[in-house]
């Protein structure tokens, strides 16, 4: 359990919350959860820069690190087709991946064929479903996929003043700017509470809040003297109570919530914001194609990772469609900015394709 890790090495119940919240992002589970021990381990996974454990801004914002890895492989000779989706896998007479089908009826042939796509999407959505062993094609369907998680992207005139550290007479950024800002994370029995809320669909009264500020940063992503705020929120149920959808007026009352919370820390801060972009778990399902809104393409709970990711029997990134391969968050181990689903599932299938 997250709580006796926590109870192990800290005393401060502020400390021990804020770290808690790495135990549950993403995650619709409590820090009582069993279980919630492993994602906070896995989010001090690996390292940046020589610093274990250590996570960064990208400049540019995160679309730079996709740019960044397609300029590497054009360098290498890939071609790369934006904005052209795939409609399903070309598949052989045998049953094996030979490609895939565009929506413009293009088909483009190929060998080996690797889906950054969710589990659900690849097998659900791209492959026909009799190619597919029926117990394989249940256990796809059986994934959790619920997430907590609404996105609130926020345009603002000036820096956040926090009543703990308020800003300089200048205003120029202090040392907490350059961070995330964890809010509503006095106590882990607060994020208990919230998760319960949603739990009975409904929004949590009193949010978890992770506030960024990459603008501090990275200058150009804001005109001079705004700033971008990044607001990870939960929890936030996909369904909410009695059946009801997230329409325009559920997704701004909950963001109203937010705002507010963010006041009692920050007075002044809904004065400053010039508009503001809010993602519920529907719309992060329907814009990303994340299965349920979800940030890790389904549950990092022990019953979905390591030899079960996705499923037990296909956790090497090879699938029941020979030639077909997993590569991303719901491959092993997970999800995360690290790369290590993409990096394991490239090596497989290069082993396979000297056989080919």
């Amino acid at each position: 359990l997250l709580g006796q890790i926590l109870d192990h090495w800290f005393e401060s119940e502020p400390l021990k919350a804020t770290l808690a919240t790495d135990a549950v992002i993403g995650a619709m589970a409590s820090p009582h959860t069993p279980g919630s021990g492993y994602v906070l381990l896995h989010h001090v996974m690996g390292e940046l820069e020589g610093r274990r454990g250590a996570w960064g801004y990208v400049a540019g914002g995160m679309g730079a690190l996709s740019h960044a890895i397609a300029q590497a492989a054009t360098a290498r000779g890939a071609h790369i087709f934006a904005e052209k989706a795939v409609c399903h896998v070309l598949l052989g007479r045998a049953g094996e991946a030979q490609g895939v089908v565009l929506q413009d009826g293009t088909e483009v042939r190929s060998k080996l064929v690797l889906s950054n796509a969710s589990p659900q999407i690849t097998f659900l959505d791209l492959i026909p479903q009799e190619q597919l062993p029926k117990d394989f094609v249940q256990r796809i369907r059986q994934l959790d996929t619920r997430s907590p998680v609404t996105k609130i992207n926020v345009a603002v005139d000036r820096l956040p003043s926090f009543l703990a550290a308020p800003n300089a007479r200048d205003g120029q950024p202090l040392p907490h700017h350059q961070c995330s800002i964890h809010l509503n994370c006095e106590g882990t029995q607060l994020l208990h509470q919230a998760f319960t809320e949603a739990a009975h669909g409904h929004p949590s009264s009193r949010p978890m809040i992770e506030l960024c500020i990459p603008s501090v940063l990275d200058p150009g992503l804001a005109p001079p003297g705004c700033h971008v705020v990044s607001l990870f929120t939960q929890y936030t149920p996909s369904v909410l109570a009695g059946g009801r959808s997230w329409d325009e007026q559920a997704r701004n009352a909950y963001a109203d919530t937010v705002f507010d919370c963010i006041e009692d820390y920050a007075p002044g801060f809904k004065a400053s914001v010039i508009g503001r972009d809010i993602l519920t778990p529907p719309d992060l399902e329907r814009i990303f194609g994340l299965p349920g809104g979800n940030i890790f393409h389904g549950g990092m709970s022990l019953d979905q990772l390591y030899f079960a990711r996705p499923v037990p029997s296909y956790s090497g990134y090879r699938s029941p469609i020979p030639g077909l391969y997993l590569c991303g968050s719901g491959a092993h181990p997970g999800g995360g900015v690290m790369g290590a689903a993409g990096r394991n599932a490239a090596q497989v299938a290069i082993k396979d394709f000297r056989h080919l």
